[in-house]
Formats: C-alpha cells, sequence, structure tokens
C-alpha cells in the first residue's frame, strides 16, 4: 500500500507543480466550448454592407432590449443613441473579448471582460426574454448553472493568465 501512496504522490506532485497546465487548459476549454458560441452571435447583430459593425441589425436589438423593443413595435428609428451605443458596444465585445482569449493577449482583462458580459447576458435573458434563472444544488441543470461554470473558467484564466501558448507570454505581460 505504501507503494501505491507513493506511487500517487509522486505523480500528482508533478501534475500540480505543471504551472503550465491549468491556464493552457482552461483557454482551450474556452476556445473548443464558448469561441464559435459567442462569434456566431456577434455575427446575427451585424448590420448589413461593409459598416455592419457600426450599424447592429434589427436583430442585435431584440436580443439586448426585447421588452423595449417591442413596445416600439420593432421600430428601431425610435431608439436612442444610448441604445445604438450598447449594441454596438455589445457586438465589438463578442467579437473582441473572445479574440484576446484565444490569442492569449490582455488575457486576464478579458476574462474579467466576459464575466461581466456574461452577467449582462443572463440579466437580459431573465428579465428580457423570460428564460428561468433556476438554482444551484437542485439536481437539474439550468441557466445559472452553465452561466456559473463559465465565470468559473474565466475566474481561473484571470487567477492563473493566458499560459505559455500567448501573446502575453511574447510580450511578458503577466
Amino acid at each position: 500500500m505504501t507503494t501505491l501512496i507513493s506511487l500517487h504522490n509522486a505523480l500528482f506532485d508533478r501534475i500540480s507543480r505543471a504551472e503550465f497546465l491549468v491556464p493552457t487548459l482552461a483557454r482551450l476549454t474556452f476556445i473548443a466550448v464558448l469561441l464559435i458560441y459567442f462569434w456566431n452571435s456577434a455575427m446575427t447583430k451585424l448590420g448589413d454592407g461593409i459598416f455592419g459593425f457600426l450599424s447592429p441589425s434589427v436583430g442585435a436589438y431584440v436580443q439586448m432590449f426585447p421588452k423595449q423593443m417591442e413596445a416600439i413595435s420593432y421600430d428601431v428609428s425610435q431608439l436612442g443613441v444610448f441604445y445604438w451605443l450598447v449594441a454596438v458596444a455589445g457586438t465589438w465585445a463578442e467579437f473582441i473579448l473572445p479574440f484576446l482569449l484565444l490569442i492569449g493577449l490582455l488575457t486576464r482583462l478579458a476574462a474579467f471582460g466576459m464575466i461581466g458580459f456574461v452577467v449582462v447576458q443572463t440579466i437580459v435573458d431573465v428579465n428580457g426574454h423570460g428564460v428561468v434563472l433556476g438554482n444551484l444544488f437542485d439536481n437539474a441543470p439550468t441557466l445559472i448553472d452553465q452561466r456559473t461554470m463559465w465565470i468559473f473558467l474565466f475566474l481561473v484564466i484571470i487567477l492563473k493568465g493566458a499560459g505559455p501558448i500567448s501573446a502575453d507570454r511574447l510580450l511578458k505581460i503577466s
């Protein structure tokens, strides 16, 4: 039994000293699971033409401001500059923050921004679209479970950084 315990300790001590492993796996998990999700969502918000990134689609406003859009019969022209700024900023954030995480540039700030994005996204889903938030610890996968996992992933990146395969490492940004 002592040999088995020694083998266990030797193996897992070596793994726990591999500082590159956790941040690399966290970014890889983000890339595999959420990168395309956010980019596909951002693509639905782009307006027509080459300057579509400055002119959000009607769908962008519906996704971000569902109750306000319903109240004005989906006539975007009745919304003010504030709504346009939020729609443009939200669309850009959905492209830029995941891209920064992908290449590992300003990774901790990008992960922090993604936490803010996910919190706002969740508030809009619950209050604007009527999605049920659910409860933690209830043995039923719900929105709160999903978003908690996402936020935990971003917290790992904030705490551990980008890892060795990143622009941060090349630029010596910690």
